[in-house]
């Protein structure tokens, strides 16, 4: 018998309309798959969510994206109900949005990060605090939601005090020239990597989700590499997944400085993060990845509900 599937999507984070996107094709292959599938809006009302889990889910397909739907929060709610759910559970999850965090263990498993330093806003907004080129970023956001790249011929401060919704500490990275790649895992396995190109400055919210190709992005797949190189990406993936502890499906996102040759290199990559709620959008990466190998998006979604677990 096919399970009962509660999707989650939607939320109240800044990503909420992803999400619902996300969610609404999940939903779509899954029922095409065979499963019975009942869609929930998550609001921030816990007592009002729970009669919407009666009868019973076998599992939840988590298809929440940003802050409480992936940093370890809605994780811990179905831990006490112990509802299986997909993607990582409540330590990595919480992990991988605490950028400085997850950047100071990837550093200590030998995984090259961008130099940066957390910061007050306050201090950014006085004047630089590292040479330009840098990236100023919130701690703990996804989909680029906020980043800024601030250049050397930048007039305009990285952000307004006023409007900056993100906290009152941020990140500020070099910034690594080069290419952008990510890589898709699966469980226990990096399925591939893909090269973007965008078509604006960097791959922001815009370049992620907009249907104007002037804002868009091109996507490479396979991401063309040489194969030392590429070989290389799909093992940092694959490790900085198992770094935090991530199950389910990950992407990581690297930048690739092939600008300038060292030590007989082609290359270096500086990973930058790890996403354990990819989007499950039409322009999302890693069922782009998964595809080009073999591994259709219905044949993904019922992969991660089949493979559903608590950690506890």
């Amino acid at each position: 018998m096919k399970k009962n599937v509660a999707v989650f999507m939607g939320g109240w984070s800044g990503e909420r309309e992803i999400s619902l996107m996300s969610g609404a094709n999940v939903s779509e292959a899954l029922k095409l798959a065979g499963y019975k599938v009942t869609t929930i809006d998550v609001g921030r009302d816990i007592g009002a969510l729970l009669p919407k889990l009666s009868p019973r889910p076998d599992v939840v397909f988590n298809a929440l994206h940003g802050r409480f739907g992936e940093d370890g929060c809605i994780q811990g709610l179905l831990e006490i109900l112990n509802i299986p759910y997909t993607h990582s559970g409540v330590v990595a999850s919480a992990l991988s949005m605490d950028k400085p965090m997850a950047k100071r263990l990837f550093k200590d498993a030998g995984l090259k990060c961008p130099k940066g330093e957390v910061v007050s806003r306050k201090k950014v907004l006085a004047g630089d605090v590292m040479p330009r080129p840098y990236v100023v970023k919130p701690l703990n956001e996804g989909s680029s939601l906020g980043v800024r790249i601030v250049t050397k011929k930048d007039e305009a401060k990285p952000f307004d005090h006023a409007s900056w919704p993100y906290g009152d500490e941020v990140l500020v990275e070099k910034y690594i020239p080069g290419r952008e790649i990510t890589v898709a895992v699966m469980g226990d396995k990096a399925l591939g990597a893909l090269e973007l190109r965008p078509h604006g400055v960097f791959y922001d919210y815009e370049a992620k989700y907009s249907n104007d190709p002037n804002r868009a992005a091109d996507h490479v797949v396979p991401a063309p590499l040489p194969a030392r190189a590429y070989k290389e990406v799909l093992r940092q993936g694959l490790l900085a997944h198992q770094t935090l502890g991530c199950r389910g499906v990950t992407r990581a996102d690297f930048r690739y400085d092939d600008t300038r040759k060292t030590r007989g290199k082609s290359g270096e990559f500086y990973l930058l993060e790890i996403n354990t709620q990819p989007g499950m959008t039409v322009h999302s990466l890693v069922p782009e990845i998964a595809a080009k190998g073999g591994c259709s998006f219905r044949d993904l979604v019922v992969w991660l509900v089949e493979n559903a677990r608590c950690d506890s």
